[in-house]
């Protein structure tokens, strides 16, 4: 099966599971084109058909509710409910059990990616995927703590609030984009909002690439004299169902959330089909185009393996680190290498 059919197969099975956006799909496809690492993120169903031949080697390794469709970008910010600026991974929709080493290597793949087209400028490969391991390893080791942008972690949060949205652009975008129309999960977004809040407008968002073809909506209203919003985004089970062809409906990113070391965001749910969450102007994922020049990327890099270890603490811990120790200390950076150049070529013949 090369990428078009695979794509072909995936898309037709998600059909089965909600009302595809013709529009937004063709929008994504055009996105597979601009980069191999834009590729990555739009692809992940191939990504595991990939992993199931090249990463049978690591298949050893305990399993996990992995991330799954772990990548530089899949990081940001939110609010806990102390009000507190939390970061870490902010998108778990193809959660799913995986050994734990698939989330390091896609985290470590999409870095290299990211190495070519030059959003990391400082980095090689292998300091890289060394301080991704060592975050990791570290997490397990001290059980984890959650990534609390408040008293400590400064560098952190320069990255995080240094381009946050200004409040008045962020409201003015969300007011411009089109109301929806047709069938919009009223009900839901309504039961989501704060009591007393008043008369809410739904409009339909665009946004991501993996998710890009899914229903997305946004309900807007005011409560307590300022602006609120809440997005829906239709809900489908993880692309490793579609792989294994089993049917039924899969929960393991409400489960991941609730078992993981984290600060919670309280505005997350799966409710009646669809992920909602809060939007606002500081809950925001990392944009590698827009972070500050002046970022220390290992040590960045670092914090995103450290995030992965409180993910999965949520499944196993001493015999993750058991068997850490017992592999060679060049592991991640050769399968990183590998499956990057697994997607290089699926990235060419899409283009063709």
């Amino acid at each position: 099966m090369d990428i078009r059919q695979a794509t072909q197969s995936y898309e037709t099975w998600v059909r089965r599971h909600i009302p595809v956006r013709a529009k937004d799909l063709e929008l994504k496809h055009e996105r597979m084109r601009e980069s191999p690492f834009v590729f990555l993120r739009g692809t992940f169903y191939r990504w595991l058909q990939r992993w199931a031949e090249d990463g049978a080697a690591l298949a050893d390794a305990p399993r996990v509710l992995a991330v799954g469709d772990l990548h530089i970008e899949n990081f940001g910010t939110w609010r806990d409910a102390e009000g507190r600026l939390v970061w870490g991974v902010n998108d778990v929709d193809e959660a799913c059990r995986l050994p734990y080493t698939h989330d390091l290597v896609r985290l470590a793949s999409s870095t290299l990616l990211a190495i070519e087209v030059d959003h990391f400028t400082t980095i090689s490969p292998k300091d890289a995927c060394s301080a991704i391991l060592d975050g990791y390893a570290a997490s397990l080791e001290e059980y984890g703590d959650p990534v609390v942008l408040a008293e400590r972690r400064r560098w952190l949060r320069h990255i995080a609030i240094n381009r946050l949205r200004d409040p008045v652009e962020f409201w003015q975008k969300l007011a411009l984009l089109p109301v929806a129309s047709g069938t919009v999960p009223a009900k839901t977004l309504r039961g989501v909002l704060p009591a007393g809040s008043e008369p809410m407008r739904v409009v339909r968002r665009v946004a991501g690439v993996g998710s890009l073809g899914r229903p997305r909506f946004v309900a807007i209203a005011k409560s307590c004299g300022g602006l609120i919003a809440r997005e829906a985004k239709a809900w489908i089970p993880s692309a490793a169902v579609w792989l294994g062809g089993r049917t039924g409906p899969t929960k393991d990113n409400v489960t991941l959330l609730r078992r993981a070391v984290r600060a919670a965001d309280p505005f997350f749910c799966v409710r009646d089909g669809w992920i909602v969450r809060r939007l606002a102007p500081d809950c925001r994922g990392i944009d590698l185009e827009t972070i500050p020049d002046d970022r220390d990327e290992l040590k960045l890099l670092r914090a995103m393996g450290w995030e992965t270890g409180n993910l999965h603490l949520a499944s196993a811990r001493d015999r993750i680190l058991k068997d850490l120790r017992r592999r060679p200390s060049n592991w991640l950076v050769k399968s990183a290498a590998r499956m990057t150049e697994t997607v290089f070529r699926d990235w060419r013949d899409w283009g063709r």
